[in-house]
């Protein structure tokens, strides 16, 4: 058999990349017939399956399971035969397609993830995937692609401090109409899959050892890529006069950082990406209770997800220009640390009352905001970050909330998101009146009204007159338990939805 080309999943060797093994993806003409497992798709309207190349015992034994098993190929139903007559393979697994007319790149990418997950707990060594039920060559080649891609996503595991790793690697062999076009297609998904995986890591790991500091360093990695790295340290911060960061990494040792990645893949006016980056978030004063301070580790989850985004575009050698803008602290308690009542002032010259210190977000996020518009002057800002409780009540964990009062970006950002399995829903602006101070400019929490849209208003002030759209992550970026495409822990939830934008829609 001719093997056009071999692509692997191995990350590319960035620090944090801890997975040794992954995936494996070779698209070619034509099957393996020895194989472990072969898998074919089927549709809705498949009523045999009919697979010219298989032997006549073969395919006579598949169709009678499928009959009796009353197997619809509704999407994502699998029927397996173990041992099928006349074969070399040992199994054949036979997934459904549904409807192809509604079938589309993020189905096939979920797919690619929960097919991937039941071969991989098979231990299932060499497998491959006939997809010549998509007739269409372009389809054909495109949906072969994200079903890698979803696989290679389900496949990532943060596993460094386990004694027993997972090392068993998959080898897919992709048979595909056209050859070109699907390694193309995916070799643009692995840049944007190293971005997640890197978002993942980050989020990952532990507060101790992922510190500001710790991923300025992670950040500087990308330098390898051509990205440009900025790191200002707080007396810097001061300086300027960023008073509200600086402010909420002050009960740390080491203080905040504003780490900044910059990707000029064209002379266009940049996009700025801005991320929350509170490393551990213990509440401050206003101590967090409960359960859920073990997962603020992920709090720093938005400002993963623009890193990742700046380091896929720069492995696309994408045509776009984005600076990512990442305002990093570990807000803990000590006594240095703000306390409630205080009073700090931006860089914006806006004075903010911390009425509640574990409303700490919005104000790494208020000055790393305005240091995007005043150093780099962006067409569009977009800010992502893991803001608050509230946005999880409203719209739960498989949805992102997104705010602006700019509705050709919301429904940009919207399209994209749902072709990539990164949802958002988009809630109000408005309580601006919530936000009012005896004595400052701004409270950090409303008075009343939902905290969700409150917080989103209060980012509003430091907006300026860009084009800006808030994107809140809370309950998006930890996954419990591994589901279609993403893995358990970090999920690097916004890189593939921003990357999917910043490639689709021209500056």
């Amino acid at each position: 058999m001719k093997i056009a080309h071999s692509l692997s999943a191995i990350a590319l060797g960035l620090t944090l990349a801890t997975q040794v093994n992954a995936a494996e993806f070779t698209f070619a003409k034509s099957i393996k017939p020895n194989d472990n497992t072969l898998v074919l798709f089927l549709d809705t309207d498949s009523q045999v399956a009919n697979f010219n190349y298989l032997k006549p015992e073969t395919q006579t034994h598949l169709n009678k399971v499928i009959e009796f098993s009353d197997f619809k190929a509704g999407y994502g139903k699998t029927l397996e035969v173990i041992a099928p007559n006349g074969s070399d393979h040992q199994r054949i697994l036979l997934v459904g397609l549904g409807e192809q007319p509604k079938l589309d790149a993020a189905k096939m990418a979920k797919l690619g993830g929960n097919v991937h997950a039941k071969l991989q707990s098979a231990k299932q060594a060499n497998v491959s995937l006939d997809f010549s039920e998509l007739k269409d060559s372009a389809i054909n080649a495109k949906y072969a692609a994200e079903f890698a891609h979803g696989a290679n996503l389900r496949d990532h595991r943060f596993e460094q401090y386990k004694k027993e790793q997972d090392s068993h690697v998959v080898n897919y062999t992709l048979d595909v109409d056209n050859l070109d076009q699907a390694v193309k297609t995916h070799k643009l998904l692995q840049s944007i899959e190293q971005g997640v995986f890197l978002a993942r890591d980050l989020t990952s790991e532990v507060a101790t050892e992922m510190t500001p500091v710790d991923f300025a360093k992670a950040a500087k990695e990308l330098k390898k890529l051509g990205v440009k790295i900025t790191v200002l340290e707080p007396k810097q911060l001061k300086k300027l006069g960023m008073g509200a960061l600086e402010a909420v990494g002050r009960g740390s040792e080491e203080g905040s950082r504003l780490v900044v990645a910059h990707y000029q893949g064209n002379k266009n006016p940049p996009i700025a990406l801005v991320g929350k980056g509170i490393t551990f978030d213990s509440g401050g004063y206003s101590l967090k209770t409960g359960a859920s301070i073990a997962r603020m580790k992920s709090d720093m989850a938005g400002a993963a997800a623009v890193l990742g985004t700046v380091k896929a575009m720069a492995l696309a050698k994408a045509d776009t220009n984005v600076v990512a803008v990442m305002g990093m602290a570990a807000n803990m308690v000590s006594q240095f640390a703000v306390a409630p009542g205080d009073v700090v002032r931006t860089a914006e010259g806006l004075s903010v009352e911390i009425v509640n210190t574990d409303a700490e977000g919005r104000l790494v996020l208020s000055d790393a905001m305005w240091y995007a518009r005043d150093k780099y002057k962006p067409s569009i800002m977009v800010d992502v970050a893991t803001l608050t409780g509230s946005k999880i009540r409203a719209v739960g964990n498989d949805y992102a909330a997104v705010f602006s009062d700019d509705d050709a970006l919301v429904e940009q950002l919207t399209v994209a998101g749902k072709q990539v399995n990164e949802n958002l829903w988009r809630l109000p602006l408005g309580y601006e009146d919530a936000l009012k101070s005896d004595i400052a400019d701004l409270k950090n929490i409303g008075s009343h009204g939902p905290g969700a849209t409150t917080a989103a208003s209060f980012l509003q002030n430091f907006a300026g007159d860009t084009r800006w759209v808030h994107i809140d992550i809370a309950g998006n970026a930890l996954n419990s338990k591994a589901k279609d495409e993403l893995a358990e822990g970090g999920t690097g939830y916004g890189v593939r939805l921003l990357s999917n934008w910043l490639l689709n829609n021209a500056q």
